[in-house]
């Protein structure tokens, strides 16, 4: 009964909701998946977690009511779980994501991060050095207790932890590990597509179609094909061979004759700049006579005066 309580759980959510984002839960503890569901249902999602043959057999007994959904079939893998949801799969995906634990280094598991033991006083007996030297981390002893002199990486990304590496990190008091949910696909009513396409911003797109939109025009151009691209600069091209063959002969047009009287006598141009300049240097001059204008006024005497008695 459990299982077909599942099942039809499965295909009831199948059929209200219309997107889907796929987790990896690897290293997730129930607690940390009660958070995250409750924090789902304020924006009327769901997550479900079940054994993925469970998922598929529901998925094969629902997909004749909506085809669409037979595309969920093969991403169902691993330890997955799926967040049913009709909102904005941006911000599910954001909150999601957020909701991250420390934890231990467990002896087995795979490190996820770079882990670096900083230079520090331990704390403990002098017998325990052996302890450090097998992992190759340089201490000397202070005031009784071994001391790390540098700092030392105890993991790179991908190295499995071993006893000694997770025996140092308890001893230390270090959780060097954030495990959380990771989506890893998502579903939106028949389209299936990763999720960094989540993260992509209007800009992201618009320079995406811009930079395709120049490499099909420089690639039409090249072979000669005409297209919605290449309108723009074979515009451009052909008014510049009109242009030149303008200026080379007496055939002249609207948009030519500016460009001829420029090149027939260029002092006209010249001029213009130089009585703009003229006028800047004219309204400098007039502000410069107005303040002596106002210091001479200021002048004479202490009385106000020319500065000579009268006799």
């Amino acid at each position: 009964p459990k299982k077909v309580n599942y099942i039809n759980q499965f295909k009831a959510a199948l059929a209200e909701y219309k997107k889907v984002l796929f987790v990896n839960a690897d290293n997730v503890g129930s607690a940390q998946l009660a958070e995250v569901r409750m924090d789902l249902r304020a924006s009327n999602s769901i997550l479900l977690m079940g054994k993925n043959t469970l998922m598929k057999t529901a998925i094969k007994q629902y997909k004749s009511k909506n085809p669409k959904t037979a595309a969920i079939f093969d991403i169902i893998q691993g330890n997955c779980g799926c967040i049913f949801t009709n909102g904005n799969l941006k911000d599910i995906k954001d909150m999601v994501v957020a909701k991250k634990v420390q934890a231990p280094a467990k002896a087995g598991s795979i490190s996820p991060v770079k882990v670096v033991i900083e230079s520090q006083n331990t704390g403990m007996e002098p017998t325990k050095t052996s302890f450090f030297q097998a992992l190759d981390i340089p201490t000397k002893i202070t005031r009784g207790t071994v001391e790390i002199v540098s700092d030392t990486t105890l993991l790179k990304v991908g190295d499995k932890v071993g006893n000694s590496e997770a025996q140092l990190l308890s001893i230390l008091g270090i959780k060097p590990f954030m495990y959380g949910l990771k989506v890893y696909s998502v579903y939106d009513d028949g389209s299936v597509y990763d999720p960094e396409v989540l993260d992509l911003t209007d800009d992201d797109l618009l320079n995406t179609f811009y930079s395709a939109t120049s490499e099909l025009a420089a690639l039409s151009l090249e072979l000669g094909l005409v297209n919605e691209a290449t309108v723009p600069h074979s515009l451009a091209n052909s008014f510049k061979d009109l242009l030149s063959v303008s200026v080379e002969t007496d055939y002249t047009f609207k948009q030519a004759e500016k460009v001829k009287e420029f090149l027939k006598d260029p002092s006209k141009f010249v001029k213009v700049e130089d009585k703009k300049e003229e006028v800047k240097e004219e309204k400098k001059e007039e502000v410069e006579e107005e303040e002596e204008e106002e210091s001479g006024d200021m002048g004479g005497g202490i009385f106000g005066g020319d500065g000579d008695d009268d006799e």
